[in-house]
């Protein structure tokens, strides 16, 4: 469909939906904080971010979050809310997003959740209802060696074998989301995340632009987040002293950097790097919004 389309059919949803949710949903740099500002102000919205970098402070540039000078007076929820060095786990996440989508329909008005971490989305979209289960930091720090010696889809085998259902609600090549999934079975809750009853009227509204143009958009934005600053942002990051393995730190973007400030490659080969992960990411994406069946795809050719 057409973006024209979309808006239409949105429209007549808004008009009957009782608590309606519009969720816009797309691969990075596809288009999508461009699209939710031109669609909260014409339907009087406020968006709730769904990418789990922005949450984190201090990462502005590197995690490409709208300043608050180009929000255009359009609430932004979830966004610069965390330390580095502070653990959150989607079960929080769902919960803090849920009580905002609520405030947002008492005002009358219209909820965007807006991102492309697909866990986060699915969480409120289908209700995962996810146990409270704090870190286990012994746990936690093996299987960083097992990754780091192993790899994440050796991980993801383990998880596969001990909870195929978990397994196929989480991101395999998601390093952070497998190794809390293990968390999870550990503390003996296995096959825990189970779907509940929907809490909202949804709308899903996909981007969708060809791969090519999206991988040039990709490139072009990494060389735009370097003129911007994101050398100095990492940088003040590493002098901070945060650990690397921290959620935060290990972000698209951030984590390429680190082996150029030590000498360890050069800029081009750090960049090159961001620009392949980052393609690769977004095909990862693709694949997890592909077990949405509802989703209005708006085609930029």
């Amino acid at each position: 469909m057409t973006e024209e389309e979309v808006i239409q059919k949105l429209d007549v949803f808004l008009q009957t939906a009782e608590k309606p949710l519009v969720v816009l949903l797309g691969p990075t740099a596809s288009g999508k904080t461009s699209l939710s500002l031109k669609l909260a102000k014409k339907f009087n919205g406020e968006v709730i971010s769904a990418d789990s970098r922005q949450l984190y402070k201090g990462m502005q540039i590197g995690t490409d979050t709208l300043p608050m000078e180009k929000r255009q007076g359009i609430p932004h929820h979830m966004i610069e809310v965390l330390e580095p060095d502070e653990q959150f786990t989607v079960a929080e996440y769902k919960q803090k997003a849920a009580h905002i989508i609520n405030q947002i329909l008492r005002k009358k008005k219209v909820p965007f959740l807006v991102g492309g971490t697909g866990l986060y989305i699915s969480a409120i979209v289908e209700n995962y209802e996810i146990p409270q289960i704090p870190p286990d930091f012994e746990l936690r720090n093996q299987l960083q060696k097992d990754l780091e010696k192993q790899g994440v889809d050796y991980l993801y085998r383990q998880l596969q074998a001990a909870d195929p259902i978990t397994a196929e609600r989480t991101d395999p090549k998601n390093p952070r989301f497998v190794m809390r999934a293990l968390e999870i079975v550990a503390a003996g809750q296995q096959k825990s995340v189970s779907k509940k009853k929907p809490l909202y009227d949804t709308f899903l509204i996909g981007i969708d632009r060809p791969r090519e143009e999206l991988y040039e958009k990709i490139e072009k934005r990494v060389d735009e987040q370097v003129e911007r600053g994101l050398l100095k942002e990492v940088e003040k990051l590493m002098e901070q002293g945060y650990n690397e393995n921290l959620p935060a730190i290990t972000a698209l973007g951030i984590k390429e950097i680190i082996p150029y400030l030590r000498g360890e490659m050069s800029l081009e080969e750090a960049l090159d790097t961001i620009k392949r992960n980052t393609r690769n990411y977004a095909k990862r994406q693709f694949t997890w919004f592909k077990r949405y069946k509802n989703i209005n795809w708006i085609q930029y050719a």
